[in-house]
């Protein structure tokens, strides 16, 4: 569809309605619609096109069908009323229910925005996704070696659960980690994490359980539970305390519907670490109120500053545990998706829950198989991501200068993450006045082309903070935070 034929209709339908923008807006927001004041903007000076979801909204709040939206001819009717006979035999087919609360921003609208301005020919500065591939980051030959020389082996199905040599591979890890009694049964790859995240929340989660989820977080845990049918209860993470669990808080929302702890340790999007001591305390409360513990390990690999990571699992062999973990940022290999849980500690509790993870394995058949292959290589001998995370590596100087940029800012604040690859600056609510992350987000991406994701992206409910992905070499990152300071300079919600 035209972008300026869309604008034009949307035009004709609010004046027919006699809606002005702040009255659509209003609509937007009762509903739970993100729908900003720039985004309608742009909608109406014919720059950007609205997705589906969006454009469903529309044509339903105006009272006109999405057909016609998009096309140059006159409705049928276009009187405030209802829309006209012809308009409702038309089918409309739009997106489950299941959808309505489940979002990821660090895919979202911000994104999309950036992707037109590109076909329209403009640069854009990303530091909103952790792909290390786009920023210079390569695979080990040896594991690309190992891949191309098993391709032909891998092109049926393997077990459910995965490659005996992959599964082998990952169990001695668990033991290198002291993860308590993992035996091969209690492996299972997946395609990346986030595969095994939706997996086990389908397998786990009945309606109206609640599950304790980090605040800030990675969102997939939350969209994955509540497109299970629970409810993410999120315990806030304490920027005072390095951004680590603020445990009286996470005890005080705990309910009898409770069901499992989620930890992300390291964390996305602060990259803080979880000492012992806190995980310990974390451990006890699940004790307490027999919980089983859900733990993001993905970056278990990317360790700062002499820091050691301590598996909570490894705490933990009287409970239930299911801790996540994968190559794809250690081994720099994302594209190739492969991730594994680990089951551990008091499977006895767990044994009805562990056949419905079984079932739910079965029946996607099984996870990459080429990538799978590679498992064993990559666990095994040389882990080239110390090279980065030393003093002198790349990741490490990166997050240094980004650290250093951002603490140099007027206005601006932040924790010095101990691992991963993200930081997550704050700006002060004085001096900028933020009152939409999200319009902060588009302002941004439209004054100097950069993209970061804000912090409701994480359901951190504060606003004024966001995420930067600190992947690029120096030399982007410097451009971007040049860009960043000087829309600081001037920049006022």
């Amino acid at each position: 569809m035209a972008r300026s034929t869309f604008s034009q209709q949307l035009k004709k339908a609010l004046d027919a309605k006699g809606l002005k923008q702040v009255d659509l807006l209003r609509i937007a927001e009762k509903q739970g619609r993100k729908l900003g004041k720039s985004q309608l903007s742009q909608y109406l000076s014919g720059k950007t096109l609205p997705r589906q979801d969006m454009l469903s909204f529309l044509a339903e709040t105006l009272g006109v069908s999405e057909e016609w939206l998009i096309t140059t001819n006159e409705a049928p009717s276009l009187a405030p009323g209802p829309a006209t006979q012809e308009v409702r035999t038309m089918r409309a087919f739009k997106k489950s229910s299941k959808l309505d609360h489940v979002s990821y921003d660090v895919r979202g609208p911000a994104l999309d925005e950036a992707m037109r301005m590109e076909e329209d020919g403009i640069h854009i500065l990303k530091l909103n996704i952790g792909n290390p591939a786009p920023f210079g980051f390569r695979t080990p030959d040896e594991v690309v070696q190992d891949m191309a020389s098993q391709l032909r082996d891998t092109e049926g199905y393997s077990d459910s659960r995965g490659l005996f040599a992959a599964r082998k591979a990952i169990m001695q890890y668990d033991q290198i980690k002291h993860i308590p009694n993992v035996t091969m049964n209690d492996i299972y790859t997946g395609n990346g994490v986030s595969d095994l995240i939706n997996l086990v929340m389908q397998a786990m989660v009945e309606t109206g359980d609640e599950i304790m989820v980090p605040s800030p977080d990675y969102p997939l845990w939350t969209a994955c539970v509540t497109l299970a049918g629970g409810k993410a209860v999120h315990y806030l993470c304490d920027e005072q305390a390095d951004w680590l669990p603020d445990l009286d808080d996470m005890r005080s929302k705990i309910t009898s519907n409770t069901k499992a702890i989620v930890i992300i340790n390291p964390n996305n999007p602060t990259g803080a670490l979880y000492p012992r001591e806190v995980l310990e305390e974390i451990v006890q409360i699940a004790r307490e109120h027999q919980l089983i513990i859900l733990s993001d390990e993905i970056y278990d690999r990317l360790v700062m500053d002499e820091e050691k990571h301590v598996s909570i699992a490894s705490l933990a062999p009287d409970l239930f545990c299911i801790t996540f973990n994968g190559l794809s940022k250690s081994h720099m290999i994302a594209g190739w998706r492969i991730g594994w849980i680990s089951i551990s500690g008091n499977k006895r509790i767990g044994r009805d829950l562990m056949e419905g993870i079984n079932v739910m394995s079965n029946m996607r058949l099984c996870s990459n198989v080429p990538a799978q292959s590679i498992v064993q290589t990559a666990l095994g001998g040389h882990q080239s991501v110390k090279d980065y995370v030393v003093p002198g590596g790349r990741v490490r100087n990166q997050r240094d200068y980004v650290y250093e940029r951002l603490c140099a800012m007027d206005g601006v604040s932040v924790v010095k993450p101990k691992a991963a690859f993200y930081i997550f600056p704050r700006l002060d609510p004085d001096k900028f006045n933020i009152t939409d992350d999200t319009q902060f987000q588009l302002d941004l991406l439209q004054d100097q082309h950069v993209l970061i994701v804000p912090g409701k992206g994480f359901n951190w409910e504060k606003p004024g903070y966001f995420r930067i992905v600190y992947l690029p070499r120096r030399a982007i990152l410097g451009e971007a935070l040049d860009k960043l300071e000087q829309f600081l300079s001037y920049y006022r919600q």
